[in-house]
């Protein structure tokens, strides 16, 4: 499958010229944009300094409540037939299994994964060694400072947390893999994060056609219900927790166990590189090694920033 030429047209491109930041920005975010329009913009924004990013992160509020996590036994034959053309095996939605009951409280998710921009500030603040494996030979990407960073480890995504608690004295964290789960499809309990039916023009995964990291939201038709985006597509998230099957669940000995051992740390949401079955709002995941498996995070909180 070859990368799709976006190119926006002669007008969008004058329009562009003409944009300040804070218009360039919420071209990225329009649904009424072209993909290569929106694009465009948050290249540009990445050059300039996008008005999106700050000290702090952006964040949408999620209630909590009862909430139903996970997939009932039921319907995981579906699933599986509806991605069989993509080589899923049912053991990978077996571990989805079986639907469980929790308490939330309220808390607040990241609006973006955390980008590469912020991530540098982190390492050199910190004077971190470990760069993302994605940075080239180890330098900062100027040209994608509004893409989520990727190819970081779980201790290198905790340790951001921490970091970002210190330096702006708020108690930031990593999601749970419920919180996750239930800020990315809402009270409805949504197949996606934007509806029941699979979108390729809602995340940026492999049907996309972009094969590469994008500026955060510029996938607007895929925005949460919390109004989070890319919580489809783009990179993986880790989440705060272990895989663990769900209590009463099959533990699943599949490649991720193989590779990473027996309580790798679960991430989220599908990637570029992947498939869009990965952007199944219930669905287990990890950072498999390797640049097909781009995984970044997403921070939350307990308490209103």
């Amino acid at each position: 499958m070859c990368p799709r030429t976006l190119r926006p047209s002669e007008n969008a491109v004058a329009a562009l010229r003409r944009a300040d930041p804070g218009q360039l920005a919420a071209i990225v975010e329009d649904p009424e944009a072209t993909v290569a329009e929106r694009l465009a913009a948050g290249g540009v924004l990445a050059l300039i300094g996008d008005p999106r990013i700050g000290r702090t992160p952006a964040t949408s509020f999620v209630a909590g409540g009862t909430v139903e996590i996970g997939l009932r036994a039921e319907e995981v034959d579906p699933v599986v037939r509806d991605w069989e053309h993509v080589g899923v095996e049912r053991p990978w939605i077996e571990k989805e299994t079986p639907q469980r009951t929790v308490r939330l409280d309220d808390f607040w998710i990241g609006t973006y994964p955390v980008t590469n921009w912020e991530y540098r500030t982190f390492l050199d603040r910190t004077g971190r060694a470990e760069r993302p494996s994605t940075w080239y030979l180890g330098a900062f990407p100027y040209d994608r400072g509004n893409h989520p960073v990727a190819g970081v480890r779980p201790e290198d995504a905790d340790a951001f947390a921490a970091w970002l608690t210190g330096t702006t004295g708020h108690p930031w964290r990593l999601p749970t893999e419920a919180e996750w789960e239930h800020a990315a499809k809402g009270a409805s309990g949504s197949e996606f994060p934007w509806g029941e039916d699979f979108d390729p023009g809602a995340a940026n995964t492999r049907e996309s056609g972009v094969h590469q990291t994008t500026p955060v939201g510029a996938f607007p038709a895929g925005r949460a219900p919390c109004g989070a985006y890319d919580m489809g597509g783009n990179v993986e998230e880790y989440v705060a927790d272990p895989y663990v099957p769900y209590p009463g669940g099959p533990y699943v000995a599949d490649h991720l166990v193989q590779t990473l051992g027996e309580e790798y740390r679960v991430a989220r949401g599908g990637s570029f590189s992947r498939f869009g079955d990965l952007t199944r709002t219930r669905r287990r995941h990890g950072a498999f090694p390797g640049p097909l498996y781009p995984v970044g995070l997403r921070v939350a909180t307990g308490v209103r920033p």
